[in-house]
């Protein structure tokens, strides 16, 4: 299995949004993060041979770190359409083996029907920090449960009560945690600074039988 940090160098080459819109929380998932998330996963098993579903994927950084791990097909799922053409040729510079569908949809009603056995979501969703998508994550997480065995989730700093909460009343349990830091560039006019680094959680979670 190549080390985490040969994954997160072969990742450094995923380019951003061109365009990012704030509504959507639009940023880049740093690879390093993208290459611990996708490694501590294949670690428990939860991506060879694996159908990978990439929630919100915007320009395919957590599917195509999925792509390089040989999973059975890679799901790469947004709402906006301009990403998507980003992440296709981030997967032609990237090089995977295991090609990914590009899917146009809307996360939160994702069109998919995988085998729930054999499926395994990755995904960072918007943490519901603009006014007008509020509880995003919360609806990122119920697409999760319906569609997969196991997600590993991007959350938050502060969000493990309601990670653990959401997944107890929703048949799942949390198995794994961990926190991350990553620094966010001035891409909104709102920011105030040139750099943020911010901290997050990710979060691995069993669904059990709650997508059946």
């Amino acid at each position: 299995m190549p080390t985490k940090s040969a994954l997160a160098q072969q990742l450094a080459v995923v380019a951003g949004f061109d365009d990012p819109r704030a509504s959507l929380e639009q940023y880049r998932t740093p690879p390093d993060l993208a290459a611990h998330l996708v490694h501590t996963a294949d670690l428990q098993g939860d991506v060879q041979d694996r159908t990978v579903v990439d929630l919100g994927c915007g320009t395919g950084m957590l599917a195509l770190g999925a792509a390089l791990r040989s999973p059975s097909r890679v799901v790469g799922l947004d709402i906006d359409p301009a990403p998507l053409s980003t992440a296709r040729d981030n997967e032609r510079k990237v090089g995977s083996t295991t090609s990914v569908s590009w899917v146009r949809a809307d996360a939160t009603a994702a069109p998919l029907c995988p085998p729930v056995d054999e499926t395994t979501v990755v995904m960072n969703p918007p943490f519901g920090a603009q006014s007008d998508n509020e509880h995003a994550d919360r609806r990122f997480l119920e697409t999760a449960a319906a569609v997969s065995s196991v997600s590993y989730s991007v959350h938050n700093e502060g969000s493990r009560e309601f990670v653990e909460a959401f997944a107890t009343d929703n048949g799942g349990e949390v198995t794994h945690a961990f926190e991350t830091e990553f620094d966010l560039p001035r891409q909104f006019d709102f920011h105030e600074d040139e750099r943020r680094t911010i901290t997050a959680e990710v979060y691995r979670i069993d669904w059990g039988d709650s997508g059946r």
